[in-house]
């Protein structure tokens, strides 16, 4: 009898992919490697968007002149500006964890997001917005937010400001929509710049200078670009003046929108939208600014890779050349914990800040107070 052993080889492997299959599903364990294979997979496509994004690029002159403090005023500005605050804004918590224990609790990250503010930044005020902050969570809102021991530590250097949850609800085009807390908080870091001024971060962005030059800036919003392409104006880190007229056509465009049915429109592609249309009222910055190295994957890796301790040395070197930054004309970081927080970002403690040498590691070492253990 005749046997056809590439046909047995191909039947063999058909009986074993439904085997694999059940295997991934039942094993929760592994589903984190799956889906950052994935995402790398998906990334290094020849055609993928992330080329685009993580393209080399040169700062124009008028980005420069706004990172410099030297952009002009606007031709219909001809009476005196006052400063930006140099009053930073987080917000954190709008979600529960105790309902939904993926919206995770105020941690280590977040404590050196605030530190850098008060450390790198050197922050006159620093407020920190939320619902639920309680570690270990709790149903009701505003439960004791000083049972969580970061925000005990921060508690003398923060303002805490406690918003209702109603006051989240009343923030959507209507009660019944369904939106993610990220949408939510995206409306609330607008309306808070539009009433107070001042300098917004999300809790994985790290400032590593003060902005003064920004703050004396004639524009009354400060936006940098997401992507070597400039393909968007990234509302991750913000700088305003109270009663901006951008804003407030920023926030005209979220009325009746429909956020269930996108991720990033409003907060990245439709600001750098409004920008072109008005360019006199935007001061913005080169992706080295606020956004750079980017959220793709080889970027992701370049920040949190080991490096060797001569290469180390190099970087800290670098850094300390640059008052705190990688490059020199980089002010902060957003540290895009949607993309590195189950690769890197999760996996961070004070020792491993510490001890271990990456370029992320190197940047935000100085933010940790000698006691943290």
């Amino acid at each position: 009898m005749q046997y056809d052993m590439g046909l047995l080889r191909r039947r063999r492997i058909y009986y074993i992919i439904p085997f694999i299959f059940v295997f991934v599903l039942f094993t929760p364990s592994v589903w984190p490697s799956v889906r950052q294979f994935g995402d790398r997979v998906r990334q290094k496509l020849p055609f993928a968007y992330q080329w685009k994004v993580q393209q080399d690029f040169v700062p124009t002159q008028t980005e420069l002149d706004c990172l410099y403090g030297r952009t002009p005023p606007s031709t219909n500005s001809n009476f005196k500006i006052d400063p930006i605050p140099n009053h930073v804004h987080f917000i954190y918590g709008l979600s529960n964890p105790y309902n939904k224990p993926s919206a995770g609790t105020f941690d280590f990250l977040c404590y050196l997001a605030v530190r850098s503010a008060i450390v790198g930044m050197k922050a006159e005020k620093i407020s920190l917005h939320y619902t639920y902050l309680a570690d270990p969570p709790s149903p009701n809102p505003n439960a004791s937010p000083l049972s969580n021991p970061w925000i005990k530590r921060l508690k003398d250097d923060i303002e805490l400001v406690y918003h209702t949850p109603e006051e989240m609800v009343a923030l959507k085009s209507s009660p019944e929509a369904i939106w993610q807390a990220a949408h939510v908080s995206d409306i609330l870091r607008l309306k808070l710049l539009q009433e107070q001024g001042g300098i917004y971060m999300d809790m994985d962005a790290f400032g590593f200078r003060p902005f003064t030059d920004l703050l004396k800036s004639p524009r009354d919003i400060i936006l940098g670009h997401e992507g070597g392409n400039r393909g968007g104006l990234c509302n991750a880190i913000m700088v305003a003046r109270e009663k901006s007229a951008f804003i407030e056509r920023w926030l005209k465009e979220y009325d009746g929108a429909d956020l269930s049915k996108e991720w990033n429109y409003h907060s990245v592609v439709l600001p750098k939208e409004l920008e072109l249309r008005h360019p006199d009222e935007v001061c913005t910055l080169s992706p080295t600014g606020f956004f750079w190295p980017t959220w793709t994957w080889d970027h992701i890796e370049f920040m949190h890779e080991q490096l060797s301790y001569e290469e180390a040395r190099l970087w800290a070197v670098e850094i300390d050349r640059n008052g705190g930054s990688l490059y020199e004309d980089q002010l902060a970081y957003h540290a895009w914990s949607q993309m590195a927080w189950e690769r890197h970002l999760s996996k961070l403690t004070p020792e491993v800040v510490r001890t271990h040498n990456t370029r992320f590691n190197l940047l935000v070492r100085n933010f940790l107070q000698d006691d943290v253990r």
